[in-house]
């Protein structure tokens, strides 16, 4: 440290010692890019949507810049003192076996709820599940097969929100994911469709 002291490194030091201890805090932004994948797998495309042109990768903006152009000099330099394992942008991994198979079943399912969804009587929660908005909006005969319904996709939620979490390795990290799916499911949504707002209030979106 001595040494540092003398180069006039330590606010670089602490620089990069702040970057390095940065990359154990729950990655926000790639959970929201995780739940927006998982999100349209499972509910696809609106209709009439125009089809997505190729995008670069994730984190990938550097398309018609020159490489390390506008970024700071201390930020070049920690480039070269950072590992590469650090240096990688955190992500939210979505490819284990189990979440695959809650992300299939909820596909399954979602043309059997959808049309729920857009009568009203099926709703999305403030706690990233569905509920039963308005039953007397539905058919008697068919209200025993939307409580199936909506039972079967809170099993699925409730698993997959525990499955990523373990699958990354980090199950107390169950709850802010389950927070993330919780907004993304509304941000998703189609117009139309009701949804609880932080007060648990009805909202059409």
């Amino acid at each position: 440290m001595t040494a540092i002291k003398r180069l006039g490194l330590v606010p670089l030091f602490m620089l990069l010692a702040a970057c390095v201890t940065i990359n154990v805090y729950f990655p926000a932004v790639a959970a929201e890019k995780a739940a927006d994948r998982i999100i349209k797998d499972v509910w696809g495309p609106e209709d009439g949507a125009p089809p997505t042109r190729e995008q670069a990768p994730e984190g990938d903006d550097t398309q018609g810049r020159t490489p390390g152009a506008e970024r700071p000099l201390a930020i070049r330099l920690l480039d070269t003192l950072i590992t590469p394992a650090h240096a990688q942008e955190p992500r939210i991994d979505i490819s284990s076996p189990a979440v695959k198979r809650l992300t299939a079943s909820m596909e399954k399912r979602f043309s059997r709820l959808r049309p729920y969804y857009e009568s009203g009587a099926v709703g999305l929660t403030r706690d990233a599940l569905v509920a039963v908005r308005d039953l007397n909006s539905v058919p008697l005969a068919e209200r025993g097969s939307v409580r199936q319904l909506v039972s079967a996709e809170n099993a699925d939620r409730n698993a997959l929100y525990r499955e990523i979490a373990v699958a990354n390795d980090h199950p107390e990290w169950e709850q802010r994911i389950r927070g993330v799916f919780a907004e993304r499911w509304v941000r998703n949504a189609r117009d139309g469709w009701y949804y609880q707002n932080d007060g648990g209030k009805w909202v059409r979106k």
